[in-house]
């Protein structure tokens, strides 16, 4: 049954990610290296996965293999929730394939990213998926504008971004 679940929710999430009207073209350089590390989530769209998470935080690091193992942690309802997933480089600069539990393939798009990798702008896909990241817990007005005026730029309401809490 529980794999069942798992399956119906990699489903949904394939499913709202899809069909995009925006542009969500990647950057055109990409170093992963330099990207390693950890993100902290500063705004998202609402999602089913997310739902209700604060203190989100990514972590990416790459495997001796070369892949990239990506963990995901956040607290709901006073609880630690983790997610580990593995992404591949593509031939497309920052664009990543990700696979979440085995089931859930999804792109990772780094649309947007400053010369010292300190924030960005990432996707998955469609015009339902977007996070606004950055290497602290919080930023400055200046830089919060950057990354919404490009985000409306390419098509994206962030009227529907929600701020996440973040120590």
């Amino acid at each position: 049954m529980k794999k069942f679940i798992i399956f119906c929710l990699s489903l949904c999430f394939l499913l709202s990610c899809s069909n995009s009207k925006v542009d969500n073209s990647v950057v055109k350089e990409f170093d992963m290296e330099r990207f390693t590390g950890d993100w902290y989530e500063i705004a998202r769209f609402d999602h089913h996965f997310e739902h209700g998470m604060d203190y989100v935080k990514s972590n990416f690091v790459i495997d001796k293999d070369g892949s990239i193992i990506m963990t995901n942690y956040g607290i709901r309802e006073g609880q630690m929730k983790m997610a580990r997933g593995i992404a591949k480089q593509t031939d497309t600069p920052g664009l990543l394939d990700v696979t979440m539990w085995k089931l859930v393939f999804a792109d990772y798009r780094v649309m947007l990213l400053d010369e010292n990798y300190q924030y960005a702008l990432v996707s998955s896909g469609g015009e339902k998926c977007l996070w606004l990241l950055a290497r602290t817990p919080q930023i400055s007005d200046d830089v919060k504008n950057i990354l919404t005026q490009e985000a409306e730029r390419r098509g994206y309401d962030v009227a529907k971004l929600i701020w996440i809490k973040q120590k």
